[in-house]
């Protein structure tokens, strides 16, 4: 899957109207058949809506439906043989966002553009910092700051891990650290017309094995059984628990709730910002080669 056909095709397929699982499965869909296998997905698709920033994709059943005034984040990533391009976009359909989403996207490729060897990662930092904070967006007749949202970086990504050693802040006052040629990141950039600060709330979708826990004991029949199908089908690779109803899994809440309890198992709730305010996010994936940087996420849309 290139930059070039994977984005354009999924920023074309949405629009508002369907339901929230319709969409999640569609956008499943896309991404298996542009990479020609189910291996080939990265972590589950993000579709985080408004005040939410990150960490949502819907659990079945679930009845959400995307309408005209809503701000979309769709995050969505490859793998092949473990190495990941991890990249989100922004979509409303309303223009009176039009600011919001601006203010990202520049932040995210100002990020792109100051990302190389040697380069420390606190400049990287103020640079997204200054430019997201230069914009301003009227909503209702109401004129907001585009916050950067602070507890929220771009990252590393190692192999068959998302998130790698490292992070890349999106404001000022972050570590001294330098990239390093070979390494691999990912530039994202969150943007809010709220606090800027994101806490965990509602109901849990994402997860992921712990690889700093290799062995827990588990009494529950049921959570070894679910351990097995977990690292069997997604190693160290984000899961969702859509997936595991797609595997034939059933009845597994209280086997799940016993792995997370255990720390065998990670699990990401949703990130929200404050009720009633929006937020945006635009993402691309870079590696900085001996002598260039290559944006491996690009496309003709963003």
């Amino acid at each position: 899957m290139d930059g070039d056909s994977g984005s354009s095709c999924v920023v074309g397929w949405i629009g508002y109207g369907p339901k929230f699982d319709q969409l999640n499965f569609s956008t499943l869909s896309l991404i298996l058949t542009l990479s020609h296998s189910p291996s080939g997905i990265g972590f589950p698709t993000g579709l985080s809506l408004n005040h939410c920033a990150a960490h949502y994709t819907p659990n079945s059943g679930d009845k959400t439906v995307l309408q005209y005034d809503d701000v979309l984040k769709v995050d969505f990533g490859v793998h092949v043989n473990g190495r990941i391009i991890d990249s989100a976009f922004t979509m409303t359909f309303n223009p009176v966002y039009d600011d919001l989403l601006a203010a990202v996207k520049d932040a995210t490729n100002t990020g792109v553009r100051e990302a190389g060897i040697d380069v420390r990662l606190c400049d990287i930092g103020a640079a997204i910092q200054e430019v997201m904070e230069s914009y301003e967006v009227t909503i209702n007749g109401k004129t907001y700051q585009v916050k950067p949202i602070r507890n929220l970086n771009g990252h590393t990504i190692a192999p068959y891990q998302i998130h790698g050693g490292k992070s890349v802040p999106i404001v000022k006052g972050g570590e001294a650290t330098k990239m390093e040629e070979g390494e691999l990141y990912a530039i994202e950039t969150f943007g809010s017309t709220g606090k800027g600060y994101v806490r965990e709330e509602g109901e849990c979708s994402h997860y992921a094995r712990n690889v700093e826990v290799g062995h827990a004991p588990l009494r529950l029949p049921k959570a070894k059984q679910l351990l097995h199908t977990i690292e069997k089908n997604f190693g160290t690779l984000p899961w969702c628990r859509r997936y595991l109803d797609r595997l034939g899994e059933e009845r597994y809440l209280m086997a799940l709730k016993t792995l997370v309890d255990s720390g065998l198992v990670t699990d990401y709730p949703p990130l929200v910002d404050q009720k009633g305010c929006f937020t945006a996010q635009y993402e691309h994936s870079l590696i900085l080669r001996p002598t260039r940087k290559e944006v491996l996420s690009r496309g003709d849309d963003y």
